[in-house]
């Protein structure tokens, strides 16, 4: 697993977003340069779509996404990777193992980048963390819950 490195993340907040909220619509866009392992850590009321437009990120499609839902069970944070299907590069099988294996990290990434939103509630803290496994294979194509938000706090 990667290790979290805060000095290697840069955080971006959008219009209408800032460290006091709101809740509903938030969402994450989080990219990395595979050269320097710079983190790029977007938080907004939509996804970065900017940041994820490039023909090297489209080919790539190891960007991760998340966003806040609010339903009967309280705040969920939904995290979503593009493990095949489309113009992605690699197979299925090895993207869904690097995705899991650095997935940790990346869930805190969410947390540290977003820490002063999420510890002025303690209750997103203790939030469900699922997370979605976007492929065109059925057996990579599936949820799964990842804990708590607080289990990735540094």
């Amino acid at each position: 697993m990667s290790r979290f490195n805060p000095d290697k993340l840069t955080i971006q907040f959008l219009d209408g977003v800032s460290k006091e909220g709101p809740l509903s619509p938030r969402k994450y866009t989080l990219t990395h340069s595979d050269s320097t392992g710079d983190l790029f850590l977007t938080i907004g009321s939509d996804y970065n779509r900017f940041q994820i437009s490039g023909w090297y990120t489209r080919l790539m499609r190891d960007e991760v996404l998340a966003e806040w839902i609010v339903d009967g069970d309280g705040h969920v944070l939904h995290v979503h990777c593009h493990v095949s299907g489309g113009l992605v590069f690699g197979p299925a099988g090895w993207r869904n193992s690097i995705f899991k294996q650095h997935l940790p990290m990346v869930i805190e990434s969410f947390y540290y980048g977003d820490r002063y939103f999420i510890e002025s509630d303690p209750a997103l803290g203790e939030s469900k963390v699922f997370v979605h496994f976007h492929s065109s294979k059925d057996k990579y194509n599936r949820i799964e819950e990842w804990g708590l938000l607080n289990d990735y706090r540094s």
